[in-house]
């Protein structure tokens, strides 16, 4: 897969933290999963998952954010009932409601980024690209890999053909100084 820039989120609401952006989370790679709490897969498999990457990684490397993407059953998963939800499953990191152009239409979000369903994954770089998307349950050993091998990567500075400077990701190599050297 080439990677691509991760477009913005479009949330309504935030539970366990103030609202997050891209941009906040920049130097860290992004572990996004969406869910619905009346999804049997997100509750069995993937909002464990999540807990167990938090509880794994360091927090300095990684950041776990929730998106809640309500696709079906409007009516029964407002961020009311969401609310309870998060709080009865103990799930402590970063939450976002996914937004909706209109009332019972596609989450913009979940849209956005091409996703099919829940639960999905999506693995965000420290530059904001995308290097994984994933939809139903990913293993353990294999998510925690890809994972580690992101937080491996580090970015440094080099020069392209047409003398612009861009920035790449290189595993094992710590990061350029002030004068472009590693």
């Amino acid at each position: 897969m080439n990677a691509e820039q991760a477009l913005p989120w479009a949330t309504t609401r935030w539970f366990n933290s103030e609202p997050l952006t891209l941009d906040d989370l920049r130097g860290r790679v992004i572990v996004l999963g969406t869910f619905q709490m009346l999804c049997p897969g997100c509750v069995a498999n993937g909002l464990p998952q999540l807990q167990r990457v938090e509880q794994t990684f360091n927090r300095r490397d990684i950041a776990v954010i929730g998106l809640h993407t309500v696709f079906e059953h409007h009516a029964a998963m407002t961020p009311t009932l969401l609310e309870a939800f998060l709080h009865e499953y103990r799930i402590g990191f970063p939450v976002g409601v996914d937004a909706h152009e209109e009332a019972e239409g596609a989450p913009i979000t979940m849209t956005r980024y091409g996703l099919r369903g829940t639960p999905s994954l999506v693995l965000i770089d420290r530059a904001g690209l995308i290097q994984f998307r994933g939809f139903g349950h990913e293993p353990d050993l294999a998510l925690g890999a890809r994972i580690a091998q992101l937080i491996a990567q580090q970015h440094i500075g080099v020069t392209t053909a047409g003398g612009s400077s861009a920035t790449v990701c290189v595993p094992g190599r710590a990061s350029p100084d002030s004068h472009g050297n590693p």
